[in-house]
């Protein structure tokens, strides 16, 4: 059963604790991606708190899997990026070791000394561009970044083709809006344009089109959705098929690049509960729990799970697909560049 939703944590973080109390009656075997030595030591201490930014709606009954399949109570607290890690450096200054497992976008930007090195058993079912070198972190799901219209107000024949052609869409004007804080896009967009080439397509974009400037991606996608506005230039592709999947007139297309980068799960170094940590890490990966993300039209990294809709791959064509990790000096440096371009 499911304990009661609370808010614990010091407004700033506007973050939630869930508790996953799922006690089966018995659990009779162990789970394909769970090691029996493994699984008895994590039901041993019995409880294990998560760290993330994805939503209640999808994190209870993805975590439910979990505590189901092993009986390990699952305490989730839920905030923003900035407000996971704001909190865990408040808390490895204080010495205090709360977290087991963090999974956000964000966890590359932690410190390598407050992050586990770990293997997984399932990682060699998932693409290797979402493993990272170090073994600190793996991805868990694939936010790739496309364009997105309301197709009430845009037909999607009629999309503009090149970043050029959307700057020159003076039809649009003051109809189209982004997320300020998109740096890994801004990140591809260099990679594949050049610096030079870059700056002016964005600065034209920008210019032109009169881009209201939307905090958040979910948000943005909503927007679009609801027909707040005609399109953005770029969102995280999962969010417009999330919302498309509720009913809304919204898709995607492709204008190259494709930025993609992952939600990432890590272990601290000072879990409190390093087992039912591991296992929780591995069960990120597994069959299970990526159909479950699919659901909400999430895109999954394991190369046996089919992404929702099907056809998403097909749709990606032959454009060149750029992965992006930041550590935390790239996250600065690329933060100022983005902010410059894309304002605040």
């Amino acid at each position: 059963m499911f304990g009661s939703v609370k808010s614990w944590l010091p407004a700033a973080f506007a973050a939630f604790a869930i508790s996953l109390t799922s006690m089966p009656q018995a659990v009779a075997q162990a789970p394909s991606w769970a090691d029996p030595e493994l699984l008895a030591k994590g039901r041993a201490e019995g409880t294990l708190t998560v760290y993330g930014s994805m939503n209640e709606q999808e994190a209870q009954p993805y975590w439910k899997l979990f505590s189901d399949a092993t009986g390990i109570k699952v305490d989730y607290v839920r905030s923003s990026d900035t407000g996971l890690l704001s909190r865990i450096a408040i808390e490895s200054r204080a010495g205090k070791s709360v977290f087991d497992v963090i999974m956000t976008t964000a966890v590359s930007k932690l410190p390598d000394r407050l992050l586990k090195q770990f293997d997984l058993k399932e990682a060699n079912t998932i693409i290797p561009q979402a493993i990272d070198k170090n073994r600190r972190w793996y991805g868990v799901y694939a936010n790739y970044n496309t364009p997105a219209i309301n197709t009430k107000l845009v037909d999607l024949k009629n999309a503009p083709k090149t970043f050029e052609e959307f700057a020159a869409r003076t039809d649009f004007a003051g109809k189209v809006a982004i997320d300020p804080n998109d740096s890994q896009w801004v990140y591809a967009m260099f990679q594949h344009y050049g610096e030079a080439k870059a700056r002016k397509l964005i600065t034209d974009m920008m210019t032109n089109l009169k881009i209201v400037k939307l905090d958040g991606h979910l948000a943005l996608a909503r927007a679009i959705g609801l027909g707040e506005y005609a399109a953005t230039p770029n969102n995280y592709t999962n969010l417009t098929i999330n919302v498309g999947m509720a009913g809304n007139p919204t898709d995607w297309w492709v204008i190259e690049p494709i930025a993609v980068f992952f939600g990432q799960v890590g272990i601290s170094e000072t879990a409190p509960h390093p087992n039912a940590a591991l296992l929780a890490a591995n069960f990120a990966l597994s069959r299970e729990a990526q159909t479950q993300l699919t659901k909400a039209g999430r895109i999954p990294v394991r190369k046996d799970v089919t992404p929702n809709p099907a056809n998403l791959y097909e749709r990606f064509g032959k454009a060149p697909i750029i992965t992006v990790t930041f550590s935390p000096d790239d996250e600065k440096k690329w933060k100022a560049i983005t902010q410059q371009l894309l304002g605040r």
